[in-house]
């Protein structure tokens, strides 16, 4: 008897992102529905908390955090990582933004960034506006400025 493969898609540009309800690092849950109406949100899915890739990623987004503040945009950090790794990890780098912690996938996989057999994600990023919708995708580690354009022709 075969295993079923399991299908993973990624949502695409101009569709609705999906939805979500996390555990956070600093505290409480987080929910795409908190931002909607509210704020653009950058959702960067990243493998694992510290290390060097990673670490450089969300130590460029903490320290530009209120560049995306000022463009009404969260930034929203998300990996396959426990909260007690994700509070370590900001700790130990003074992260600002919020972690969020999908142990488990289930929302990697709604995004088609955790893939079968894999327990961490790729490093993607979704640039979200205030109505819930994917407005861009960008595979690897952009740079932020490449990131503030993009949100800026949000407005």
């Amino acid at each position: 008897m075969t295993t079923p493969h399991e299908t993973v898609t990624q949502p695409q540009v101009g569709q609705s992102a999906p939805t979500f309800k996390l555990p956070a690092h600093p505290a409480g849950t987080i929910s795409l529905d908190d931002y909607l109406g509210k704020q653009n949100i950058i959702l960067a899915f990243y493998p694992m908390d510290d290390t060097p890739g990673c670490t450089k990623e969300m130590c460029a987004f903490s320290s530009d955090l209120t560049d995306f503040e000022k463009l009404d945009t969260a930034v929203l950090g998300i990996s396959c990582d426990s909260l007690e790794s994700h509070k370590n990890f900001a700790g130990k780098f003074s992260l600002k933004q919020p972690l969020l912690s999908d142990q488990d996938g289930k929302v990697g996989r709604l995004y088609g960034t955790v893939r079968e057999g894999k327990s961490t994600a790729n490093r993607v990023l979704f640039v979200i506006d205030k109505k819930g919708i994917v407005r861009h995708i960008f595979e690897g580690m952009p740079t932020n400025a490449e990131l503030i354009k993009v949100v800026e022709g949000l407005r």
